[in-house]
């Protein structure tokens, strides 16, 4: 998504204009999208929240799955985008934050290569004056607030990752007549919460991870939505039997 990231300055962009988006055909290749946990509780009831390791920097990152395979977003139908909630780091698209050297200090940025970024139409990012327009006084103060969201998600995954939670998601689904197995991202151990001392769930809840966890573990069942946007068949329920059982039994 993002190819050409640079600061805006006014040497370089004091002529340059964003345009509202009109379609999403640039995510349309995009099958996965960071997210912060502040997002999971819209996001769970759309998305299937998992998360990736960053093994360089021995960390875990939450992302959206928006396709069951590189190269698709099954969200995306004639430039719409096919669900009620976008995630943040898509809907700030082409704007961005980055590390300006010093410590807790950043830049915003912009993709020069973005078709949003031209001179002929849109919101300006400089005034007649030569100073920051209010487009871009808006989007300083989003991405700021974006940022201590970043902190907190961070802080949530390390804590999550000191105390073990985290386990290889392998799952194998069927579409059409090929079995695909959806590995390469990890989701927290049911199993291990549920397990946890009554001292440690109470830490979890002061620190506000608890909604976090089950937000995310409920969005797993989203998957069945990503099934069936590739294969219609997957969720036709041709007939019911024993409709009358009581599957709780069975939990």
């Amino acid at each position: 998504m993002f190819k050409s990231i640079v600061p805006i300055t006014k040497e370089a962009h004091l002529n340059k204009k964003v345009s509202q988006v009109k379609d999403f055909d640039f995510v349309k290749n995009v099958n996965l999208a960071s997210v912060m946990v502040h997002e999971f509780s819209r996001a769970s009831s759309i998305y299937p929240i998992v998360f990736l390791e960053d093994k360089e920097n021995d960390k875990f990152r939450p992302v959206v799955l928006l396709g069951l395979e590189a190269g698709e977003n099954l969200f995306i139908q004639d430039g719409k985008w096919n669900a009620s909630y976008i995630p943040a780091i898509i809907r700030r698209y082409p704007f961005a934050l980055a590390k300006a050297g010093e410590e807790n200090r950043y830049t915003v940025c912009i993709d020069e290569s973005s078709d949003l970024v031209n001179e002929e139409e849109g919101q300006p990012l400089f005034d007649e004056n030569g100073q920051g327009s209010e487009t871009i006084e808006k989007v300083k103060k989003y991405l700021g607030e974006l940022q201590q969201m970043e902190a907190f998600t961070e802080e949530f995954c390390s804590y999550m990752t000191s105390n073990n939670m985290f386990t290889p998601l392998n799952m194998k689904v069927r579409v059409g007549n090929e079995v695909k197995n959806i590995a390469g991202a990890y989701v927290i151990n049911e199993e291990r919460f549920n397990a946890l001392s009554d001292e440690k769930f109470l830490e979890l809840r002061k620190k506000q991870y608890i909604p976090v966890v089950y937000s995310h573990l409920s969005s797993l069942s989203q998957i069945e939505r990503l099934l069936g946007f590739k294969d219609k068949s997957a969720v036709v329920t041709e007939a019911i039997t024993n409709r009358f059982e009581d599957d709780t039994k069975k939990l």
